[in-house]
């Protein structure tokens, strides 16, 4: 029963890959308001995450931005039938790049491109797959989450690698993570999620102690690797997304892992704010709380 539902998700994403851009973004954000009014576990996620972080707001507030976000959320959702099965050509036209790093003279060295869950994430990581392939020969390797659905997860594996990336799983990636970037290929890594104690250390994040990964600075120090900070803006008036690639960090990685993991946190911070309902707040970003914090969700 789960692979016929699985086959019925992947032929929706599918049809929607057919269908106009700006109908399918006003449907996910449609679907998204609509199911904002059903009670569910993950309307509270997001309500529990932005009253931590925005103590300032009133409850009316935490609303409307709840409500705006499940908006961006459902969009973000429909908008992947074209990001994940449509062509290059819809890729080209609906996701610009603004490449401020020169990535083409980072190419041969050791370099992460680090980044966050906004609702242009997918859009961005697989229009970069492209660029990259354009300007230096090769599309870099992306880290990725395995699904527990097997069918899924190659299906998933499959549209997010098929401009060339190579998809490697955070659940053995180790050696092919230290082999791509001694190669010198580009590694993009989402590093705003709470996997767990290991390797993570509680950092602020909108003024909230959040474990959060410090991959990206150990990397560094153990490659020699420039980190390169990008996000994907939304455009306004349906036109799709623009995804910046900005300057590597200067004097990175630096005193310590902790300052490291603050700093990019920090940059997280810069980047949601202008846009705070596009980011993934249906994550529960604080479940591990700091020894005597309550738990929030």
């Amino acid at each position: 029963m789960s692979r016929i539902f699985t086959w019925l998700g992947i032929g929706l994403l599918t049809v929607l890959g057919k269908l106009p851009y700006p109908f399918v973004a006003r449907f996910g954000e449609g679907l998204g308001g609509l199911l904002y009014r059903i009670p569910s576990g993950r309307r509270e996620v997001v309500r529990a995450n932005l009253r931590l972080c925005f103590l300032e707001k009133s409850e009316a507030e935490i609303d409307e931005m709840s409500r705006e976000t499940f908006r961006h959320i459902f969009r973000s959702f429909a908008e992947r039938g074209i990001f994940w099965t449509g062509s290059e050509a819809q890729m080209r036209r609906w996701v610009q790049i603004d490449d401020q790093a020169n990535l083409v003279a980072l190419d041969g060295k050791p370099h992460i491109l680090v980044t966050m869950h906004l609702s242009g994430v997918e859009a961005g990581a697989i229009r970069l797959t492209i660029h990259l392939r354009d300007h230096v020969g090769r599309s870099g390797a992306s880290l990725y989450t395995k699904q527990k659905n097997a069918l899924f997860d190659d299906f998933l594996k499959h549209a997010r690698g098929r401009f060339g990336a190579n998809m490697i799983s955070r659940n053995d990636s180790a050696r092919d993570i230290l082999r791509c970037l001694k190669k010198g290929e580009a590694l993009q890594l989402i590093a705003d999620m709470d996997f767990g104690e290991r390797d993570s250390e509680f950092v602020p994040f909108f003024g909230v102690e959040a474990l959060t990964l410090t991959s990206v600075s150990r990397l560094a120090r153990l490659t020699g690797a420039k980190v390169v900070p990008i996000y994907t803006e939304m455009l306004p008036d349906y036109k799709g997304y623009v995804l910046h690639i900005l300057p590597a960090w200067e004097d990175y990685p630096g005193d310590s892992v902790t300052d490291d993991t603050r700093r990019m946190n920090a940059f997280f911070e810069d980047a949601i704010r202008p846009r705070v309902t596009e980011y993934y707040w249906v994550h529960k970003r604080f479940k591990h709380r700091p020894p005597g914090e309550a738990e929030i969700y």
